[in-house]
């Protein structure tokens, strides 16, 4: 995946809720593993680059509730340098916010130089949930999707390296990893109440995502739209295309080889054990 090589576009998967990966064969545990690592290998290799070239990326993850955006990023960022790459994940809008312009808090968190920025949801809640739950006004709504392009292409103009991902997970799937959070102590927090009143508006979500896609799907950033029903298929599949999308050289250092440790020049005396607090240890 070096500088070498062509940059190449995929072509775009199937409309949302395709049963495209319904079928296939679970990917065996061991197989998911190993190329991931291979890949986050290749993420420490992109992160230097971006560091070395000075580059500004901006990657987007929307799509459903329970569609796998959470699990990506963070197979994305575990190996890497969070000075480098960063997750914005933003909450409500304050009052002092919602009285500014619609795109202004996600300006405040774009990369500097050397710096990739990864959106978990982005400016287009105002195209998701802020239209099916009523969150903004038709006219906030239509002027969003007058904007959004042209906003996208003065990112791109400055020079941001801007890449879309669209999570696309079936009715059957999401259901599926709903009740499992819901019987489970450690995820139930991951299911709030916005994502039940959610589940029970499929449709109004599947017209939200096809309109916002009819005006924002522009050629400057498209969409690339992610089958996610199998979760190690959709994290594999799209940390390997994160890494076509941007030329990169190894600037990997050497194996260093580190010297022996120098004897002391003075006699340290440590401090009695029992001057010290330590956590008791139960296990």
């Amino acid at each position: 995946m070096s500088s070498q090589k062509q940059k190449t576009h995929q072509p775009k998967v199937a409309a949302e809720d395709s049963p495209t990966a319904l079928h296939k064969k679970k990917l065996p545990k061991k197989f998911y593993e190993q190329e991931l690592r291979k890949l986050q290998i290749e993420l420490v290799k992109l992160q230097e680059w971006i560091k070395h070239e000075g580059l500004r990326v901006v990657v987007i993850f929307e799509g459903r509730d329970a569609a796998g955006k959470g699990g990506v990023i963070k197979r994305i960022t575990e190996r890497l340098n969070p000075r480098v790459v960063r997750v914005v994940a933003l909450g409500v809008p304050t009052e002092k916010e919602k009285t500014q312009w619609y795109f202004q808090r996600y300006v405040a968190h774009l990369p500097a130089a050397g710096e990739m920025v990864l959106f978990d949801r982005s400016w287009y809640n105002r195209a998701g949930v802020e239209r099916v739950m009523g969150f903004c006004t038709d006219d906030e709504y239509w002027e969003f999707l007058r904007s959004a392009p042209n906003f996208e292409r003065m990112l791109v103009r400055s020079g941001i390296i801007l890449i879309k991902y669209w999570f696309s997970v079936s009715k059957e799937e999401q259901e599926r990893r709903f009740q499992a959070r819901a019987k489970d102590p450690t995820k139930r927090w991951k299911l709030s109440p916005m994502d039940i009143q959610a589940r029970a508006l499929w449709e109004e979500y599947s017209r939200a995502k096809d309109e916002m896609f009819a005006y924002t799907d522009i050629k400057q950033s498209p969409w690339w739209v992610v089958n996610s029903d199998d979760k190690r298929r959709a994290r594999l599949n799209t940390i390997h295309h994160l890494l076509s999308m941007i030329p990169y050289e190894d600037l990997t250092p050497d194996p260093i080889e580190l010297p022996p440790r120098p004897e002391p020049r003075t006699k340290y005396v440590r401090p009695p054990i029992e001057y010290q607090n330590f956590v008791p240890e139960v296990y």
